[in-house]
């Protein structure tokens, strides 16, 4: 350190220089929803577990915190940190694509009329074509373009302008990595608290009857009917008027403010459809049944006059007069329903649910990966205030009810009330059965909202917050939820609720009718002893001393619907009991009789055996008094008394009740109870033997028992196991390490304390009830160890229980590390290692005995003894520890945390902090550990996530060692683990995968740069431990002058143990990327992305952000460079799968996969040209994209491409020029095609739309296809592993456009939004479309910085030659990206520069670049914003300039020019032509301007040339207008490539306009056929050059593709020598270049599926690549072949081609279109309403849909008949037709559908003009169509230009008919493997008896007499040979058929047979009747029948017999 020099240890120290201490230790105050905590009530005496369980529900909590997170915190980088608004600065960057909105809207709206192209072939010399330019106003121009300046200078200006206003961290443009690999991201558990469902406020705000005479109280609860459950406690309320209220003024004495609240919350955690809120209505007692009370409300009317008013005084009267008698007791009166279904949204209802389960532990275990995002919202939502859970979304709704049901005296239990809902949720049908009273309540439900001020708990206490000045509060509602709840108690609650449910008087000897029972809760037994802590109902005291039941006149044996609800006392004694007593209340006022007379008593003691009594009880009831002392015993085992207690129905049963407790106190669980009550008999004074449920523990027992207890906790209930968990894992912690004297022995339980815990952590992991976060870890467990957890404290005092029982306390407590002199021991118990004590080395020697007690009485050290108990556990419980190590690391960082704090050792270094001892376990833990998880690794899919999961926990393991231990062996653990696990893996996706996480976690650890040494310099750093992993060098250095700097870019090993986890990291990312092994993509990706993390938390870090700290960083990362260089050959080439034509993508996935290896287009032999005689530079792009396969996903590839920009960004520049000056050119040939592949990797892609599909279905489709992909990659196998490939996540959202178009993945949505939501705002989609397009404009810069270092450095090395070609490669694929207007100004400048600096050799050497550059800067001529187009034109003058000055190479220029303006009108429908038009007349100005030039001929030249290209644009007007109507259009490019006949170059670029026209409509056949013309026409130009006899010999090499071919050898030596300057100088006049569009052409065959043709073409080039010995190519190409030949064998007859139709146009409104047919060729399968739709759909756009009609039939048109105002398309579906001897050549389905110029059509028809009619009148009309060329054709529809016709009489028709049945007959007995169901098809419609026009009629019609004219007789012969030959064939099919019927068809052959024998019978007259007279002349022939339809017929004959 101390060779620092001045600012690297300034550095280091600002970088946090290592703080001595990372971790603090801090106390925070646990949140309490309550102004108060929830504390037992004050002055008494609690029992020791009341103490502790309060105690941990009110302790702060104790948090570890690391100092420095906040600096390099990954988190920050997701959170964009401070950083959050950063993109507010950001300057929005203007996008071509983005701002011209499409000008061609004008030709889309309205009518068009259809412009047709005279057939004229040739061109004329261009016209100045209808537009002059001078009549323009030119553009601006660049004031200093023409001014003199050296290049240097140019340069240097050029440099300036570049740096300045850029933006300073590339990452934070950039979307952050995928989530699904920040496993460095350790959720902060959710902080324990209490539960809360689902709230909703219900207000209540009137309650009124249609007559108010007494005052009513209201009482409310949810039921769940379908759970059959009450779901929570009562809310009380009363909304009396006080006059009303005034009546009962005597029986209350206070009113307090609690018990006046008219508003509840209730809370539900399961919404269900099945919830009722149920409003009961009760009413003072009166004299009467219900029914008599109810009487006046349903017959009286308050405002009515007269008698009913004196009716309703009276009832008042009455009321107030029982009133002040019976004022405390109450009778039921009447009720209502509401449903909350409406309430609890029931679509959302699942998603709540789910996430509530989520929260409170429920819920399915998580997905592996469930994403962090949703854990990320998860603790946010913890963090917040607690009512934050999902509420159901409804507003707010007001409700008024009408009617209320009245009470039936004897259905009051709950049980009828569940009937009752259940009867009203099927029908509110109620209503007829049950009497209904009118009145009205009206009630407000709404979700609670989240603080609501001025609410109270269910226990009274206030919520914050809590105003002082309300008048009425809100009343929290306590749920009772239907299923457990899985959340640990964090606050004291102690209530009992009291049930009573029937009583059963019926057999009671004296009258008791009117019964109601007072309840109390009594600490004695004395009447005064009544305790006030029942909870009060409406308006009365908070607390009371009894409660009352209502009454039911006269019934002896009531049914009871109250709820008791009891605040415990927090010390409960064997005297606390319920008293009941039972009273007969009589109504009536009778002179000196008391109201109430006692009718019984009974009672229930709370506690039995010291537990809380709880459940369901049927107990006796005494008629006297109760005797002394009753409450210790229960009722029902009262012992004998004298006198003795009566008994009702002697001693029987007859009170039934029930009682529940809601208690954070009483566990009620055996199993709890137990260990808690022998826990604290070890903690606090105790008299033995003490009493446990119905046993007696001595003091010997006591430790058998208890260990006992520990080993059967795990045997507890889930539930309350998970309540009282942070209590009960306190405990079994304080065990673990206090040893206790017993009956003067020492016991130690640590070890089964530890297996225990080990037991509960596997129980609570396996339930599958409780969640689990991203990494697995049970969250009750992870918030326990983060929140609760502390070192169990040591100040307890050790109880030494002697022998006589009495325990007598020792004087000595033991201190932290203090020793105790306690009583000595036998030193049996050191025998065993696993009863450690804190030194486990002792041996069995007999040593003094005060020694030993030190060793066993002294404290242990928590971490010691935890991580001594994880060594030597055994069995089961070691696999459980090391499955969820995670835990147990926790534990043993947040332990070695408090210890280190305790101490104070900060000052110590930190290699002593820990014993040698406790060293050694760590380092045994973490061998073990790692092989464990190698062990798993090699065992099937379930156990690898397990792996996984216990890697990352490891990692974070150390991680945390790094903050607390000596980082040297820390270091030494990472290297072991890494050897470890080499050694013993043998999948390297595995292995790398495994470490990569393992790394990515410690790297994001935040003194990650400190801890690699970065500001080191090389010589004075102190090595860390370097790995043992071979050493892997990125490329050789030798022949570098400055060996220093070149190994800056290399993977060495001096660096490796340097950087020692930067090594690690970089040597695993090079294994990745070099490995090619099963799965190795996702290892990629993983590797990478741990890369671009680290990145980005560096650029994010406020540490970081200095220039000079930045530079040093990058120099840790410069061994990336060689890395990435290295894997050039594996990046995805972004510029192949992106094929640019137009916007976006073409083709489906699917090819795009099986192609993304072959070369397009737009690479369009990028590289044509060089590619058979590659300049010295090494690799070039071509030779990448002949690779086979992409390793890299595109994803990836982008990620690592970040990575290199952000190191070329941030490094020095001088380093980086350095460097470049000393590479050898191959090496820079690499660095070009990596930034060729930068620029098309971070093209800008535009905004994402923001129409996206509904959520839900789209979230559904994602889950199926998640499934689908599931069951895919676990099917492994080639299918498997293509979708592995397949599975890079695309992108992040943020990017809008980085979206990988993979398989499954074809809507452009993602499996996983970033967020949820999926609907973006616009103002989020306008956010991302400006950090994109930043960050577009960002990375491009970075790319042209790169290219000035390399023009700079390599240009001072004379090396120009071969990489000028590699630059202007680079800047043309940048131009030919969507830029922004700042990139593009600077690449215009380079640009210049480049053609001021190079132009003689950028004309001479660089011919295709020169020809791509021209058409690139002519795009941004038509550019529609001004600043570009004024750089583009500036730039192509300069061009031209240039071009003339150097080498008056003027010409070449000019045809490239012109070429690309003819490509680019083809091409980009979109391309505006007003503008280019300007920038034309903008270039004339700048000739007309420069001075220098005008004494040349130059600037002459320059206007022939623009006025030229002025009448190319001219034809793109034309083509606008054919936009819509493709065949139009087609026409028109077809007939300006023919005008160019004399031009070979424009030709051949309007033929590949015509081509990519076709590949975007999917005809790919008919642009394989342009290609194919363009070769021929390369070919023709070839052979006049030079004859070799391997070229094709012109286009008549081409005929056996295609015939049609021939057109382009029009070309003749006569028209163009092709030695003239400028003519045929375009890429594609060379060999490779012919190569290139055969190669494409073929491609395009194969995927329209003609595969015999991709042979033909390939003939042509094989011949070619032997002469060039490219072996390569090949072999591609012959695979390419086998495949073509493959899909011939195995696709068969399966195989579409086209369907065709003839098009007939009729009507003055098509203009030349007017009697034109044409035969169209459309996609397979095409039905005949399809093709008509389209086409009426197009002309009813152009017409209007009135104006076109299409002709049904297929008869030839009478112009005559149509309407001169309409437009008619007549179109007929025609089959390809051949003549017999053509079928001899045409034998596969492939022949017979390729090369077709005559097709066929039928009109049947009669002769009175009807299409059909009988057999005897049924003519036929075949019609068949020559077309001009054969089709497959260069397009999709052809002129017909010749049609002949014959007709077919009806008995022609019926022979024809004849032979096509048997035929079929034939085909379906003969067919293998046979089918019975086709055969018996065939068969029905041949002999079935009633088959009408079948063939015995055909016979009856024709066959039945010999003709009269003897012209027909030979028909009449041929008739009846037809005839014998079916019937043949029907015999051998009934034969067949009889083989293979099953057994129950034997009567369908039967009739078969039979129906076939008549058949037979019928016809054999007139089978065998004869003609005489033909057979007479032998020899004559009669020469008088019409030989032409004769012959016509056979033929047609032929041909069908030959197709079927």
């Amino acid at each position: 350190m101390t060779q620092l020099n001045n600012l690297d240890s300034e550095m280091a120290h600002e970088l946090g220089d290592f703080p001595e201490d990372d971790l603090d230790v801090v106390l925070t105050p646990k949140e309490c929803r309550t102004l108060q905590p929830a504390i037992p009530e004050d002055g008494v005496e609690l029992d020791s577990h009341v103490r502790d369980c309060v105690q941990t529900y009110i302790r702060d909590w104790l948090i570890v915190n690391r100092k420095n997170q906040g600096n390099s915190d990954i988190c920050s980088l997701k959170n964009k940190g401070s950083r959050k608004d950063f993109h507010k600065h950001l300057q929005k960057q203007t996008f071509e694509s983005e701002t011209s909105d499409s000008s061609d809207a004008s030709y889309q709206a309205g009518p068009r009329p259809v412009h047709i192209i005279p057939e004229d072939t040739s061109r004329t010399a261009p016209a100045s074509s209808d537009f002059d330019l001078r009549s323009l106003q030119p553009d601006p121009r660049l004031e200093n373009l023409l001014r003199h300046v050296t290049a240097e200078e140019f340069e240097r200006q050029n440099e300036e302008a570049r740096r300045t206003n850029r933006h300073a961290e590339l990452l934070a443009l950039y979307p952050s990595v995928d989530e699904e690999d920040a496993v460095e991201i350790r959720p902060v558990p959710d902080r324990p608290k209490e539960h809360l469902g689902n709230r909703i406020l219900v207000k209540l705000q009137t309650l009124k009857f249609d007559i108010e005479i007494e005052p009513l109280f209201a009482c409310i609860a949810l039921y769940d009917i379908k759970e059959r459950k009450k779901i929570s406690e009562n809310f009380h309320c009363d909304l009396n008027p006080d006059s009303l209220r005034a009546f009962l003024r005597s029986h209350t004495p206070s009113t307090d403010l609690s018990t006046q609240a008219r508003s509840a919350v209730f809370s539900v955690t399961y919404p269900s459809s099945d919830i009722y809120l149920v409003i009961k209505i009760e009413k003072v007692l009166q004299q009467g049944e219900i029914g008599d009370c109810a009487e006046p409300y349903m017959v009286l009317k308050e405002n009515e006059a007269g008698k009913t008013k004196e009716k309703i005084e009276k009832l008042k009267a009455q009321a107030e007069c029982f009133c002040q008698r019976l004022g405390k007791y109450r009778m039921p009166f009447a009720w209502i329903p509401i449903s909350l279904t409406n309430f609890f949204n029931v679509s959302t209802l699942e998603r709540e649910v789910s996430e509530v389960e989520g929260l409170n532990g429920k819920g399915p275990a998580s997905e592996k990966r469930a994403t962090l995002l949703q854990a990320r919202r998860l603790s946010e939502r913890s963090l917040s205030t607690e009512d934050n859970y999902p509420v159901s979304n409804f507003k707010t709704v007001s409700l008024t009810l009408n009617t209320f049901f009245k009470q039936e005296g004897d259905r009051l239990s709950d049980e009828d009330l569940f009937k009752f809902l259940a009867d009203f949720k099927r029908s509110s049908s109620l209503q007829r059965r049950i009497k209904t009273l009118p009145g009205t309540l009206k009630l407000e439900i709404s979700p609670a909202p989240e603080n609501l001020g001025y609410c109270l708990t269910p226990e009274l206490l206030p919520v914050k917050p809590f105003p002082e000045n309300r008048s009425r509060p809100h009343k929290e509602i306590l749920e009772f939820p239907i299923k457990e709840v899985y959340v640990p108690h964090t606050t004291y609650r102690n209530l009992l609720f009291v049930y009573p449910q029937r009583l059963n008087f019926a057999n009671r000897p004296a009258s008791a009718r009117n019964i109601t029972i007072k309840i109390q809760f009594m600490c004695g037994e004395d009447p005064s002893c009544a305790m006030p802590v029942i909870f009060g109902k409406s308006s009365g005291p908070e607390f009371v001393q009894e409660i009352y039941t209502a009454v039911t006149y006269h019934n002896k044996s009531p049914d009871f619907y109250e709820e008791v609800k009891i605040k415990l006392p927090a010390k409960l004694t064997e005297k606390h009991h319920l008293l009941f007593t039972f009273y007969h209340i009589s109504c009536q006022p009778k002179q000196g009789a008391s109201v109430e007379t006692v009718v019984g008593y009974s009672w229930l003691p709370i506690l039995l055996n010291d537990r809380l009594q709880t459940g369901h009880y049927c107990l006796p009831v005494a008629l006297d008094k109760l005797p002394f002392n009753y409450s210790i015993h229960s009722p029902e085992k009262v012992p004998a008394q004298t006198p003795p207690i009566k008994w009702v129905e002697g001693h029987k049963g007859v009170f039934n009740i029930e009682v529940q407790a809601v208690s954070s106190v009483h566990t009620q669980d055996n199993h709890l109870e137990k260990f808690f009550t022998l826990c604290h008999s070890l903690e606090s004074q105790v008299t033995f033997p003490i009493r446990l449920m119905d046993q007696k523990i001595t003091e010997a027992t006591l430790e058998h028992e208890l260990k006992l207890s520990i080993i059967c906790l795990n045997s507890s209930r889930l539930e309350p196991l998970v309540l009282f968990l942070h209590l009960v894992l306190d405990k079994l912690f304080q065990l673990a390490v206090q040893p206790m004297v017993i009956a003067g022995q020492t016991a130690n339980f640590s070890q089964f304390a530890f297996e225990s815990v080990v037991a509960i952590v596997n129980s609570l992991h396996n339930s599958k009830n409780l969640s689990k976060d991203q990494h697995g870890r049970n969250c009750l467990l992870a918030s326990y160890v983060y929140y609760v957890f502390r070192l169990p404290d040591p100040q307890k005092e050790v109880p030494k229980l002697g022998a006589g029982g009495s325990a007598t306390l020792t004087e000595s407590r033991y201190y932290t590390f203090g020793r105790t002199s306690a009583v000595s021991v036998g030193s049996k118990l050191l025998q065993s290692r696993v009863i450690s004590c804190s030194n486990p080395d002792i041996t069995v020697t007999q040593t003094a005995a005060d020694e030993e007690v030190k060793n066993i009485m002294s404290s242990k050290h928590f971490h010691e003894e935890l991580a001594l108990q994880m060594v030597v556990s055994t069995g089961m419980v070691r696999e459980a520890v090391f499955k969820y190590a995670w835990f147990f690391f926790e534990l043993l960082v947040k332990s070695m945390a408090q210890y280190v704090h305790s101490i104070e050792k900060q000052d110590s270094v930190r290699r002593s902090r820990f014993s040698d001892r406790f060293k050694d376990d760590i380092t045994t833990i973490v061998n073990v550990v790692t092989s464990e998880i190698a062990a798993l690794l090699v065992k099937p899919q379930k156990e690898s996530e397990q792996a996984e999961k216990i890697n990352i926990s490891l990692a974070f393991f150390l991680y945390d060692l790094l903050s607390l231990m000596d980082r040297g062996f820390v270091f030494n653990l990472i290297k072991h683990y890494c050897n470890q696990l080499s050694n013993k893996l043998n999948s390297l996706s595995t292995l790398i995968s495994m470490r990569l996480e393992f790394l990515r976690i410690l790297c994001s650890h935040e003194h990650y740069l400190n801890l690699n040494l970065f500001f080191m310099t090389s010589a004075s750093t102190p090595a860390s431990p370097s790995p043992s992993l071979s050493s892997q060098n990125s490329s050789s250095c030798s022949s570098f002058q400055d060996q220093k700097i070149a190994s800056m870019f290399d993977l060495s090993s001096e660096y490796r143990q340097q950087h020692f986890l930067t090594g690690l990291l970089f040597t695993e990312l090079a294994a990745a990327l070099d490995a090619d092994c099963e799965g190795i993509s996702r290892v990629q990706r993983k590797a990478v992305n741990a890369i671009l993390s680290l990145l980005s938390s560096h650029d994010l870090d406020p540490r970081c952000s200095r220039k000079e700290i930045k530079i040093k960083i990058a120099a840790l990362y410069l061994p990336l460079v060689g890395i990435i260089l290295d894997s050039l050959p594996q990046l995805h080439d972004f510029t192949i799968s992106d094929a640019r034509s137009g916007k976006g993508r073409t083709g489906n996935p699917e090819e795009e996969q099986e192609s993304a290896g072959a070369i397009s287009q737009n690479v369009a032999l990028a590289i044509a040209g060089n590619q058979f005689n590659f300049r010295s530079s090494g690799t070039s792009l071509a030779s990448l994209s002949y690779r086979q396969s992409a390793t890299l996903g595109p994803d990836t590839t982008r990620n690592l491409l970040i990575c290199f920009l952000w190191i070329m960004k941030n490094a020095d520049q001088n380093l980086i020029q350095k460097w470049i000056a000393d590479l050898p050119s191959m090496q820079l040939n690499r660095i070009l095609d990596l930034l060729f592949i930068c620029v098309s990797c971070f093209e800008y892609k535009g905004k994402q739309s923001s129409d996206k599909v509904s959520n839900q279905a789209l979230q559904k489709s994602r889950d199926v296809k998640a499934r689908l992909e599931e069951a895919l990659l676990r099917g492994e196998g080639a299918r498997g592993e293509m979708m592995k490939r397949c599975r890079i996540p695309a992108g992040n959202d943020r990017s809008a456009g980085l979206n990988e178009n993979l398989r499954w993945r074809k809507e452009q949505t993602r499996w996983r939004q970033a967020d949820e939501r999926q609907d973006k705002t616009k103002a989020e989609l306008d956010q991302e479309a400006l950090i994109s397009g930043n960050l577009a404009t960002e990375a491009n810069l970075i790319i042209l910085d790169m290219q000035e270092n390399i023009i700079q450095a390599s240009f001072a090395a004379e090396c120009r030659d071969n990489l000028l070609g590699g630059v202007l490669k680079v800047l043309v694929n940048s131009l030919g990206c969507d830029q922004s207007t700042t990139y593009l100004t600077h690449c215009f400048a380079t640009l210049r520069a480049l053609i001021a600096k190079f132009g003689d050799f950028l004309f001479e050497e660089e011919v295709e670049q020169c020809a791509d550059l021209c058409q690139r800067v002519l795009h941004h001529c038509s550019s529609s914003i001004d600043i570009t187009r004024t750089q583009a034109c500036a730039t192509l003058y300069l061009l031209m300039r240039y071009s003339f000055s150097s080498t008056s190479n003027f010409a070449r220029v000019k045809m490239q020019v012109t070429m690309s303006l003819a490509s680019l009108v083809g091409k980009s429908p979109e391309f505006n032509e007003e503008f280019l038009r300007r920038s034309l007349r903008t270039i004339l100005a700048y000739a007309e301007e420069d001075v220098d030039m005008q004494a040349t001929p130059f600037p002459i030249q320059v206007e022939e040339l623009l006025c030229n290209l002025n009448s190319i644009l001219s034809d793109t007007v034309k083509m606008r207008e054919f936009q819509e109507d493709p065949e139009m259009l087609m026409d028109l490019m077809y007939r300006i490539a023919k005008g160019y006949q004399t031009s070979p170059d424009l030709r051949l670029t309007w033929l590949q306009n015509m081509a990519e026209k076709h590949t975007k409509r999917k005809c790919y056949t008919e642009a394989a056929m342009c290609l194919v013309h363009a070769a021929a026409l390369v070919a023709e130009y070839l052979s006049m050059l030079e004859d070799r006899s391997y070229l094709p010999v012109g286009s008549v090499s081409f005929q056996n593709i295609s015939p049609n071919v021939l057109e382009e050898s029009a070309v003749s030596d006569d028209v163009l020598s092709p030695d003239e300057d400028g003519i045929c100088s375009g890429r594609y006049f060379s060999e490779s270049g012919l190569v290139g569009l055969l190669e494409q052409a073929a491609e395009h065959f194969n995927t329209g599926g003609l595969y015999e043709t991709v042979n033909e073409v390939y003939k042509i080039v094989i011949p070619i690549l032997e002469a060039h010995r490219d072996f390569r190519k090949l072999t591609l190409t012959h695979s390419k072949l086998q495949k073509a030949f493959d899909s011939i064998i195995n696709k068969g007859q399966k195989r579409m081609f086209g369907t065709y139709f003839r098009v007939g146009f009729y009507g003055s409104k098509f203009g030349d279109l007017d009697e034109q047919e044409f035969v169209y060729k459309e996609p397979a399968i095409t039905k005949l309403p399809e093709i008509s739709h389209r086409l009426e759909g197009f002309y009813g756009q152009c017409f209007g849909e009135d104006s076109v009609e299409v002709i049904k039939d297929s008869a030839p048109v009478d112009k005559s008949k149509l309407d001169p105002n309409k437009a008619y398309i007549q179109i007929t579906f025609v089959e390809p037709y051949f003549d017999e001897y053509e079928m001899k050549d045409r034998v596969t389905y492939f022949e017979k559908n390729f090369n077709l110029c005559r097709f066929m059509y039928t009109t049947p028809f009669t002769m009175d003009g009807r299409p059909r009619g009988e057999l005897s009148e049924q003519y036929k009309r075949n019609t068949i169509l020559t077309t001009m060329h054969a089709f497959p054709y260069i397009k999709t529809r052809i002129n017909i230009i010749q049609k002949e016709e014959f007709i077919l009489t009806p008995i022609e028709v019926a022979i024809e008919d004849m032979r096509k049945k048997t035929q079929e007959l034939t085909a379906a007995t003969n067919q293998e493997p046979p089918d019975a169901k086709m055969l018996q098809m065939v068969l029905q419609g041949s002999v079935g008896a009633t088959v009408n026009q079948g063939p015995l009629e055909v016979a009856q019609v024709f066959l039945a007499e010999i003709p009269s004219d003897p012209k027909l007789y030979r028909h009449h012969n041929k008739l009846r040979l037809c005839f014998k030959e079916f019937i043949m064939r029907c015999g051998e099919a009934v034969n067949k058929n009889k083989h293979l019927i099953t057994a129950d068809q034997r009567e369908y052959q039967q009739e078969l047979k039979k129906n076939y024998g008549k058949l037979k019978e019928n016809l054999r007259p007139m089978i065998e009747r004869k003609i005489p007279e033909l057979y007479k002349h032998v020899v004559k022939v009669n020469s008088t029948r019409e030989s032409f339809r004769n012959h016509s017929f056979r033929k047609y004959d032929a041909q069908t017999s030959q197709s079927t």
